[in-house]
């Protein structure tokens, strides 16, 4: 039975009839949708991380296929949803996907972008260029890489912002977790200060810091930097592990402040002197 047929003659019986079995049949699609999407999404991880000891995959890769995976399971999944739906309502499919290659035709010239999202994310996901977990540098976003989709890739920043960037969008990427990393600090000490005395105290704390895990080589004082307006700037270099560099920092400016601090040495600061002209009477 179907009420969309031509030449259908309204029928108040068989109209309450066709609700009833078509309200019974896409209730249990519904069911059967909640139930099976979370399942599958558990099996979906658990081979995927039965895969990943077997291969011996790092967890950034692991994350990344299994949200991938996740992904397109997702999409297959209210693709085949849809369909069943208009089964249970006795809508012909056959008709409409005819229709739907004409239509598909007629705009597929403005799908362009999503070919090119699906395109990219092939290449970005097949030469490693991103992973999640990864820090990176895309789209005009800085952030942590949450989820590589086939249409979209979603950075977290540090402000805590997601930001969903259409792969097409993706024209080059600054990976910044491949390797080391870098940390820097530049110390200022006064003109009048002993330059050498302030590299053996700064010396005495990189060496303090050599010890520290987070360390994979240095840090070493460089040496005289620049010379500025009112103070001479002393770099301190190293090479840290990932996501590391900026923790480092900034416990390598206290204790090197507390340092040159003991020492006597002075760390510059601006000063504001008022004159004030008195005036004669």
């Amino acid at each position: 039975m179907n009420i969309f047929e031509e030449g259908f003659k309204f029928n108040p019986s068989v109209v309450v009839e066709w609700i009833i079995t078509g309200g019974l049949k896409i209730l249990l699609l519904l069911i059967a949708f909640a139930i099976v999407k979370p399942l599958g999404k558990k099996a979906i991880g658990a081979a995927m991380k039965r895969m990943s000891n077997q291969r011996k995959l790092s967890d950034g890769r692991s994350q990344t296929l299994e949200k991938l995976a996740i992904n397109i399971f997702s999409y297959s999944l209210t693709f085949i949803f849809i369909v069943m739906l208009l089964s249970a309502l006795t809508i012909e499919i056959g008709p409409l996907l005819a229709g739907a290659g004409i239509v598909g035709l007629a705009i597929g010239f403005g799908a362009q972008g999503l070919v090119s999202d699906i395109v990219t994310g092939f290449f970005l996901l097949s030469e490693r260029q991103v992973e999640v977990g990864d820090y990176v540098t895309a789209g005009g976003y800085d952030g942590v890489v949450e989820e590589v989709g086939i249409r979209t890739t979603l950075l977290r920043s540090f402000d805590g912002t997601l930001n969903f960037i259409p792969n097409r969008n993706i024209s080059g990427v600054a990976n910044h977790s491949r390797g080391n990393m870098r940390a820097l600090v530049d110390i200022g000490i006064g003109y009048d200060e002993n330059i050498d005395q302030a590299m053996t105290v700064l010396k005495e704390v990189a060496d303090e810091f050599a010890n520290d895990e987070r360390f994979k080589e240095g840090p070493s004082v460089l040496g005289v930097q620049n010379l500025g307006s009112s103070d001479v700037v002393i770099r301190i270099l190293g090479k840290t592990e990932n996501m590391e560099q900026w923790a480092v920092e900034r416990d390598l400016r206290k204790a090197m402040k507390e340092a040159l601090d003991q020492a006597g040495i002075e760390i510059p600061y601006p000063h504001q002197v008022n004159v004030t002209k008195k005036e004669n009477d």
